[in-house]
């Protein structure tokens, strides 16, 4: 009998294992834990927008829509980013419709980032970025977001930027921290950028969550950025319907051209009646999407008072839905045990902040998501508040 060999296979990301999130749910799932890890809400969308796709569906749009996405979706996502940021773009050249903000960021790079091109990040980074790079041959360089008001030292990102940067990936309103970046942070960057071949890409798939009568700062609207930019919006975030990965890219034509080229052989083309459920809700619901920040808000304001009495630290969030807490009163274990044990002993899951980072950078801080009913949100806040 012959015996099969499994060919032997060097892997392109050795640092990698399972993502924090899907360990964290697992074990949420495992110990019957209040989930707060993974950044999911636990109510439904919208009843309304959940007609529209299956009206979709029996009216027989099934089939593959254009390959940037159906042209209804195109024009309002137009008709919404003029209305926000007062910037135009060409709905047939400079707006693609993607399977999830990941796939576009992930599909920015790959058209982009060549082998041995630096990509600037900046730490706490989402888990996503470094993996993108990585496997297209890049070199993640990464700025320091520090502790504990996770803001850019803009110093610090002039010193990194080398005439191997090729791109800067940012991200506002921040995750994990919920830092949302000011229009000052923006003229830095276009301050640094002028006059180099440096793209922007800009994750904003929170930009419907900022609090406390702040505003978002998109990159769109920056005239000098948004020439070297791509912009990444989420509906997923927006509508509470994750599990639908639709989300879009905004780009100039030029740099558009480039990110289709690798789309089209990445996904080709993201689910129809979705596409087109979403665009006829944006056009009759248009205060849901400005409603949000209000929305969530109340909800971050709610979390924080379950959290009164206990002994975590709660740290500032002023945009996305998670909320940061620092442990050191109650442990001084590192914050990947310490979510372990929260979990197992006392029934919450939450993310540590470390793994947003190089290693070393742990300054005793788990993620919250509070994008969870009242009712989640106040039985966490019970079991949070016995943990002395």
């Amino acid at each position: 009998m012959q015996l099969t060999v499994t060919p032997a296979l060097s892997s392109k990301l050795p640092q990698v294992g399972t993502t924090i999130f899907t360990v964290m749910s697992k074990l949420a799932a495992e110990c019957g834990a209040i989930n707060l890890s993974q950044g999911y809400p636990d109510f439904s969308a919208p009843q309304r927008l959940l007609d529209l796709v299956a009206q979709h569906m029996a009216a027989g749009h099934n089939q593959y829509p254009p390959m940037a996405g159906a042209l209804s979706l195109r024009e309002a996502i137009a008709e919404k980013v003029e209305s926000l940021y007062a910037a135009r773009y060409a709905v047939e050249h400079e707006i693609t419709v993607t399977a999830g903000a990941t796939q576009a960021i992930f599909t920015a790079i790959s058209a982009c980032v060549r082998p041995g091109d630096e990509v600037l990040v900046f730490a706490p980074v989402y888990d996503s970025y470094v993996p993108g790079i990585e496997l297209n041959g890049g070199k993640a360089v990464y700025a320091t977001l520090r502790y504990p008001d996770f803001r850019p030292d803009w110093d610090e990102v002039r010193s990194l930027i080398s005439p191997r940067t090729r791109m800067i990936l940012i991200n506002s309103p921040h995750n994990p921290s919920g830092t949302v970046w000011a229009e000052s942070d923006l003229d830095q960057l276009a301050a640094l950028t002028r006059g180099s071949d440096i793209l922007i890409v800009s994750d904003e798939v929170y930009e419907h969550m900022v609090f406390d009568g702040a505003r978002h700062v998109g990159v769109a609207a920056h005239a000098e950025l948004r020439e070297r930019s791509f912009v990444v919006s989420s509906f997923g975030k927006t509508y509470h319907i994750t599990g639908w990965k639709v989300a879009y890219c905004l780009a100039p034509k030029e740099l558009m051209q480039e990110f289709r080229k690798a789309h089209q052989f990445v996904v080709f083309t993201v689910n129809h009646p979705m596409q087109l459920a979403l665009a006829d809700f944006m056009r009759e619901q248009p205060r849901f999407a400005r409603d949000l920040s209000a929305f969530y808000q109340d909800k971050r304001d709610f979390f924080r008072r379950q959290l009164e009495a206990s002994r975590f630290e709660l740290l500032p969030c002023a945009g996305a839905y998670f909320q940061l807490a620092r442990y050191a009163a109650i442990s001084d274990e590192p914050d990947t045990q310490f979510v372990q044990r929260l979990t197992r002993e006392h029934g919450v899951a939450a993310i540590p902040v470390s793994v947003f980072s190089p290693p070393g950078d742990d300054h005793r801080v788990v993620r919250f998501c509070f994008a969870k009913s009242d009712e989640t949100l106040a039985a966490a806040g019970e079991r949070l508040r016995q943990i002395v």
